[in-house]
């Protein structure tokens, strides 16, 4: 493995801006990125990725392998949550077995995000169709893992709560902008398109350096009282996304040879949701632990991912 990717992504602003977020909450700084900035930076993020991508498609021919990778994330959101559940009760109960499940079944946008800006730091692009996957892979997991528990539920719960929820994983907002961009992207008149550039690709980076210090700071102080639920958590939150991300990347071989989109399918299969899914299981599973499933998805992951994991899914990749 050229262990200078490992250097280089663990010296990259953006990774750096999450590291001093984490640590003023150690320091116990003051420090604070306001809740609407917060928004419209995430909301910006979604839209800025949707619609390059919607722009990227639109120059794709839709053939076999797209279709193929289409079908392929879809597997892995609804393959990741079943094993990864039965492995979860083994020492958790079955709410919190199911949402924990959901989540690293489920994407992380921001994930997805930093991953790009990873790629293009290399001068290299992953196809437009990888942005319409990362989409439409946040459902089928939280139905995934609303079903698992619901099968294992001892006790009855409301039929309308869980339909409830099931229809928020596909009405999501997050889902919804994603998808509305790369279709606004994809639809947009090429002249008219440059005339945004400026807005969604230009100050992108600096952006997601400010999302990712205010990330920080909510991982830090989310971590504290995760360490204290035990290690078993810890654990799974370490090395399941790097087991996810190492298997899929090297079954996306079958799928595409392309060694962006090889690597983005690793960053989806290892990433996990701490935003759509805390959202659905609050409706459909309200005895789910959020501060189990969150931190482990935040705090724990989402820096392994974007540290070691990587360079780790990038070298898959390329073999």
């Amino acid at each position: 493995m050229n262990y200078s990717l490992l250097i280089d992504n663990l010296s990259n602003p953006a990774l750096l801006f999450f590291v001093l977020g984490i640590i003023a909450v150690l320091i116990k700084s003051d420090l604070e990125i306001p809740p609407n900035t917060s928004k419209f930076i995430s909301l910006y993020l979604l839209l800025s990725i949707g619609f390059k991508g919607g722009q990227e498609l639109s120059h794709e021919v839709f053939n076999q392998e797209i279709l193929l990778s289409i079908l392929f994330g879809i597997c892995i959101s609804l393959i990741i949550p079943i094993y990864t559940y039965y492995i979860l009760r083994l020492k958790l109960g079955n709410d919190d077995a199911g949402a924990i499940a959901a989540s690293y079944g489920s994407v992380s946008a921001v994930t997805f995000v930093t991953a790009v800006s990873y790629l293009e730091s290399m001068q290299l692009h992953m196809s437009g169709h990888m942005v319409a996957i990362m989409a439409l892979m946040e459902s089928p997991a939280i139905v995934a893992g609303l079903l698992l528990i619901s099968i294992y539920n001892k006790n009855e719960q409301s039929i309308y709560s869980k339909r409830s929820a099931i229809k928020h994983s596909f009405t999501n907002g997050s889902v919804l902008l994603i998808i509305g961009s790369l279709l606004i992207g994809y639809f947009a008149n090429a002249k008219q398109a440059e005339g945004i550039k400026p807005f969604t690709n230009d100050i992108f980076k600096g952006f997601l350096a400010v999302f990712l210090l205010d990330m920080g700071i909510t991982s830090g102080k989310k971590l504290s009282s995760f360490v204290n639920s035990g290690w078993f958590p810890i654990a799974f939150a370490i090395f399941i996304p790097l087991i996810n991300g190492i298997i899929f990347t090297s079954l996306s071989s079958f799928i595409t040879h392309d060694v962006s989109n090889r690597f983005m399918f690793g960053i989806l299969a290892a990433s996990a949701s701490y935003i759509a899914v805390p959202a659905a299981m609050k409706i459909a599973a309200p005895n789910a632990n959020p501060g189990l499933y969150l931190p482990m998805a935040l705090a724990i992951s989402f820096p392994i991912n974007i540290t070691i994991g990587m360079p780790i899914y990038y070298y898959m990749a390329s073999i």
